[in-house]
């Protein structure tokens, strides 16, 4: 008991305390390791060459010319202590109060001015949007339904900007396949953009440039007549549509698809063959297999008229540089 009580009295006995003077007892020495003197605050902060702090002198012309500039009171005027950081009273102020009158606050921009020397090694910014100013729609992709989208919004706002214009539509596309000949779209997406053509006000003229393919030859017969270029390295091609495959299913169904997939062809050939002057039924032999034709064929067949030369206007009319900055109130200026 006595062991017992002693160990009491020994754990809740307060620890003896630690003497911080300079020269601690001989008792203490060799088991604690003399703690550091803290410097005060002033001194770390002047030691300390990666935050410096210089004093802000309010009177100094300086600054005094900052505060008379600034159309804000940014710096209070000897109105704190020197200690005072001027940041502190913006930041702790509920709003910005000028200290001169709103009516010298108002500043006339002068116009933009940009550099002729940059515009030749800064590509330009949104070249649809650049051609659609030439009233230029590019078909260039095959005609998913992302793209026969675009082709129609394109087609729609040209007509909204301008009805009376003629609108030029450069065609390097194989249709609703792809590069293999495998459908990779509905026969019902070329249909859409040939429909929307049909129902424009403006002229449609119609360029081929690379290959057009499927409902892409349909779209090229379908320009204005007497206004369908073809370039002399391009092909044109026109194929019966094929079916995509789904897998296994049932009689019925296949039987339903085979009926629909033969509508779309005969819708096909009939429109090839009124835009070209063809029959139905030469078309629809031509269609059996692919039928490939240079300039010379696809004129003959009629689903272009003419080559273009240097003197056939393929675009409209566009302002130039200098009308579009007078428009948008930007000067130029040249470095000689």
């Amino acid at each position: 008991m006595a062991t017992g009580s002693a160990l009491t009295l020994r754990h809740l006995s307060p620890r003896p305390p630690v003497s911080m003077s300079p020269s601690p007892s001989p008792s203490f020495s060799s088991s604690l390791h003399p703690l550091p003197k803290r410097r005060p605050r002033s001194s770390l902060a002047a030691s300390n060459p990666r935050f410096p702090m210089p004093p802000i002198d309010f009177n100094d012309p300086f600054v005094s010319g900052l505060n008379a500039a600034d159309s804000f009171d940014f710096w209070p005027k000897l109105r704190k202590g020197p200690d005072f950081l001027p940041s502190l009273d913006v930041v702790a102020s509920s709003s910005f109060a000028p200290s001169r009158p709103r009516e010298s606050l108002e500043v006339k921009t002068p116009p933009a001015q940009i550099d002729e020397t940059r515009l030749l090694t800064e590509p330009p910014p949104d070249l649809e949007s650049k051609l659609l100013y030439a009233r230029i729609v590019y078909l260039c992709l095959p005609l998913v339904p992302v793209v026969s989208e675009l082709i129609i919004a394109e087609l729609l706002y040209l007509q909204g900007m301008n009805p009376h214009e003629p609108i030029y539509l450069y065609i390097n596309s194989t249709g609703t396949a792809g590069d293999n000949g495998e459908p990779v779209a509905l026969e019902t997406e070329g249909f859409a953009v040939y429909d929307t053509m049909m129902c424009l006000k403006n002229e449609v003229h119609t360029v081929l440039v690379g290959t057009a393919a499927g409902h892409a030859s349909l779209l090229l017969a379908a320009g204005t007549k007497g206004k369908r270029y073809m370039f002399p390295r391009a092909r044109a091609l026109i194929q019966q549509p094929r079916m995509p495959s789904y897998g296994e299913m049932s009689t019925s169904d296949l039987v339903i698809r085979t009926r629909e997939a033969l509508i779309q062809r005969n819708k096909f050939a009939e429109l090839i063959g009124e835009h070209t002057g063809n029959s139905f039924e030469k078309v629809e032999k031509l269609m059996r297999g692919p039928f490939y034709m240079d300039f010379n064929e696809a004129k003959e067949f009629g689903l272009v008229d003419k080559m273009p030369t240097r003197k056939d206007k393929l675009m409209a009319d566009v302002p130039s540089l200098d009308e579009w900055d007078i428009r948008a109130g930007i000067t130029r200026t040249r470095e000689d």
